[in-house]
């Protein structure tokens, strides 16, 4: 984690990635997200966030098939 890292609130994680704060709740109990925890609150680090967008962006059709290159 960055020193210069905000940390989010579970409902402030919840409104960026536009989900329910369950949703959040239940990345964090699986341990799909990572988490700091302070006593009983916990909060998500934003580069946490984006990394999570990151990992489960799909690509684009033509961003997939640029990867195996042109066919002979």
């Amino acid at each position: 984690m960055k020193t210069n890292d905000r940390l989010l609130t579970v409902e402030e994680a919840a409104e960026r990635l536009g989900t329910g704060v369950r949703f959040i709740r239940r990345l964090i109990q699986e341990r799909r997200i990572r988490y700091v925890k302070l006593g009983k609150p916990v909060r998500i680090p934003t580069t946490a966030i984006d990394a999570y967008i990151a990992e489960h962006t799909v690509p684009t059709l033509r961003e997939a098939r640029s990867h195996f290159g042109k066919a002979a």
